[in-house]
């Protein structure tokens, strides 16, 4: 899953893990129970990297798995798609683009609705992450050819265990 908070990803996470018999694994649901925090001085990317090793468990057992990140960047959502593939599996990228306005909308919901299972985030806050954000290209959304990792890296493994520290492929 791809996209900005407030973008639908967790909604369509759960209907394809119904439709496709998956595992679903949804950072956003451990961290605010363990830590009361949705990065948790850098705890969030510690976990991410579990929740990975157990995907890549779980696809070489033949179960298919939905991870519901958010995976801004080109450079994660290329690791992933190389570790699957290095699984065994097929990867899909599903993309869901949210204008700002129904973003801030569904944001300002859930903190009213569901206090407990999200944090907060400001206007600015939205901003400065649509401005990091990379929209996915045809090539990941058709799952054509991943990218060579960025120099100075040997190969997506090793860019993955530094990014997620508890990323392992076993």
């Amino acid at each position: 899953m791809v996209g900005l908070p407030g973008a639908g990803k967790t909604t369509r996470a759960a209907e394809l893990a119904a439709a496709h018999p998956a595992l679903r694994l949804t950072p956003d649901h451990w961290m605010v129970p363990l830590f009361e925090d949705s990065m948790a001085d850098g705890k969030r990317w510690v976990l991410e990297g579990r929740l990975i090793s157990l995907a890549l468990q779980a696809l070489r057992l033949g179960t298919s798995v939905v991870l519901d990140y958010g995976l801004w960047g080109r450079d994660e959502r290329s690791a992933l798609r190389w570790l699957a593939r290095s699984a065994g599996a097929a990867c899909r990228t599903v993309y869901l683009p949210v204008d700002k306005d129904v973003q801030l909308a569904r944001i300002a919901d859930r903190q009213a609705t569901t206090p407990d299972r999200t944090f907060p985030m400001s206007e600015a806050d939205v901003d400065a992450w649509r401005e990091q954000f990379q929209a996915p290209d045809a090539a990941e959304l058709n799952s054509g050819e991943i990218p060579p990792p960025p120099p100075g890296w040997p190969g997506w493994p090793e860019w993955a265990a530094d990014h997620w520290p508890s990323c392992t492929e076993s």
